[in-house]
């Protein structure tokens, strides 16, 4: 199945609003929602058909004007079917233009067996834009003790800033061939995440990635670690043995990163 999504956010007075929908299945966005006083709208990427099959092309394009701030989500984890045909590819753009802040936190991705997916986000930033962004999966369903049986997982994250790199991220993992749970790797961890932060601003990144290194060693629901970027901004890389851990530590991370990059509290997207 072949889904579109197209958004447009503008900001008006001491709002952002979304001035442009379309999309086509099994793309769908909930309302807008407002969250707090900051300006920032909360919007639900949507899957009616449950996940992603094999086959599937998916392609989502976002932008947001100047000053506009978005938060994009997932009401819940995005499940990825077996597959007797190709893998399920999606693909996401997101452009911000100048001082427009984006919060790119949707749940994780579960592989069931026999799926493939293929998956890329790509984010162009603009003078005195941020972004925080997150990317996680588990090995499989973990609850019905499946590990590992999926066909392939390929993930791509590429940030650019006026068309120079910032961060180029990527995964690939082929049970088939390498399963990664050795010293080193995942070892016995079940679920691991990527949270990307990044702005142009004058920060001591080396200090950010150094705070958020710290709190994942005192933290024992979790390992990682983060490391600061070479042209502004800072990649945590973190892993837990359970969806509730990987949930509690991405939200208390997410917080730090709000905090420090946005200098805003904590935000509740009322999930339940």
């Amino acid at each position: 199945m072949n889904g579109e999504l197209s958004l447009q956010f503008e900001r008006r007075g001491p709002s952002t609003i979304m001035t442009h929908s379309r999309s086509t299945l099994p793309l769908q966005v909930s309302k807008p929602m407002e969250l707090d006083d900051s300006g920032a709208i909360c919007v639900m990427l949507l899957n009616p058909t449950g996940g992603f099959m094999g086959g599937d092309c998916l392609n989502t394009t976002v932008e947001l004007g100047k000053g506009a701030h978005v938060v994009l989500t997932t009401p819940s984890a995005t499940k990825v079917y077996r597959t007797n045909s190709g893998p399920a590819v999606s693909r996401t753009t997101v452009n911000l233009a100048e001082d427009a802040v984006l919060e790119y936190v949707p749940d994780h991705v579960i592989p069931h067996p026999g799926s493939s997916l293929d998956q890329t986000l790509a984010v162009e930033m603009r003078p005195r834009s941020r972004a925080i962004i997150l990317d996680s999966f588990s090995v499989g369903r973990v609850a019905r003790e499946e590990r590992w049986l999926f066909k392939a997982l390929a993930t791509e994250l590429l940030v650019t800033r006026s068309g120079q790199p910032i961060c180029r991220d990527r995964i690939r993992i082929q049970p088939e061939s390498w399963i990664p749970s050795s010293l080193g790797g995942m070892e016995s961890a079940t679920y691991a995440a990527t949270m990307l932060l990044c702005a142009d601003r004058n920060m001591d990144w080396d200090e950010t990635a150094s705070t958020f290194t710290n709190w994942l060693l005192e933290n024992h629901d979790s390992t990682g670690a983060a490391s600061a970027l070479a042209n502004g901004g800072c990649l945590l890389r973190y892993q837990t043995n359970s969806a509730h851990c990987l949930k509690q530590v991405t939200h208390t991370l997410w917080a730090m990163a709000r905090q420090i990059l946005l200098d805003q509290p904590p935000l509740d997207l009322r999930k339940g």
